[in-house]
């Protein structure tokens, strides 16, 4: 409670102006005035909601509260649109908003694939690594399955995407890698979007140790332009973590979202296009563990 220390002074003083055998009088109205005006102020401050203009998300860790950003779309998914047969391993989606393509992402650490046989399991498109900056020495090199990849997930009737692996320091190293991506796919009947994919990494020490989410958006937002410039859909994919604290997504405006938020439903607080929800998929035709996804095209 505030101090009324001085609000008690000034009643005091206020007795001794008047006429003193009015002060009786005065002295009791005036502490009854202040003992309501406590009241108030205390019954105020108990009804004040802390988390005003707020949302609660989860963040991949915890339950968190965070003011959205203003002139973001809203996700409209909801938890019972969704169902796992098997805990996150495959998720299903079962809501009528959208109609939905199963799809993965993969890089040369998938070696040999049966692109067939993913289009006979009813998987509908790929996210295909194109390239990596190194987080070391900085330079973009291609992925050695890249070009594989591409032909065979076409040729098996896939609908396919292209990401780079991103290491970029300022929006110049973002635009270079831009630039790089455009050129690598050109050719390539590319109808999903091509995508910026900045990762921190923890295991060692990396050119991009230390950098600010102010950067990190810098440097999405450079990218993006890019690749909107050349005719292609921009994409930017982060996790819940990135997503909530270290981009600005409101100036990332135009760019579709592609989410990595590992759980049975997609409860990302933002829209987004694409849902990345497992890194531990299991199908025939891949040896090992592939990353599963769910694309969300609205219907008509």
């Amino acid at each position: 409670m505030p101090d009324f220390t001085g609000f008690l002074a000034f009643c005091r003083g206020l007795c001794y102006t008047v006429n003193m055998k009015h002060n009786r009088l005065i002295l009791p109205r005036l502490l009854a005035l202040f003992l309501m005006s406590a009241l108030v102020f205390s019954l105020c401050a108990c009804h004040r909601d802390p988390h005003k203009g707020m949302v609660e998300i989860y963040n991949g860790t915890d339950y968190d509260w965070i003011t959205p950003w203003k002139g973001v779309e809203v996700s409209d998914l909801r938890e019972e649109d969704f169902y796992s047969p098997d805990a996150g391993v495959t998720v299903r989606y079962t809501g009528e908003a959208y109609r939905v393509q199963e799809g993965i992402d993969v890089s040369y650490y998938q070696g040999d694939v049966d692109w067939q046989a993913l289009a006979d399991q009813g998987i509908e498109f790929a996210m295909i690594r194109a390239g990596y900056r190194g987080f070391t020495d900085g330079y973009i090199s291609k992925d050695v399955c890249f070009e594989q990849n591409a032909e065979r997930a076409l040729a098996a009737g896939l609908e396919v995407g292209f990401y780079l692996f991103s290491q970029a320091t300022s929006p110049d190293e973002a635009r270079e890698e831009a630039r790089w991506l455009v050129e690598a796919v050109k050719g390539y009947d590319v109808t999903l979007p091509l995508v910026f994919d900045w990762e921190t990494i923890t295991e060692y020490e990396a050119r991009t140790d230390g950098m600010l989410g102010a950067e990190m958006t810098a440097c999405a937002a450079a990218f993006c332009d890019v690749i909107r410039d050349a005719g292609y859909t921009p994409c930017v994919y982060f996790n819940n973590w990135q997503g909530y604290y270290d981009y600005d997504l409101s100036a990332l405006d135009g760019a579709e979202f592609w989410v990595s938020n590992l759980s049975t439903w997609d409860d990302f607080y933002y829209a987004h296009s694409i849902w990345q929800y497992t890194y531990s998929g299991t199908l025939r035709g891949i040896n090992g563990n592939v990353d599963r996804n769910l694309r969300y095209v609205p219907v008509e």
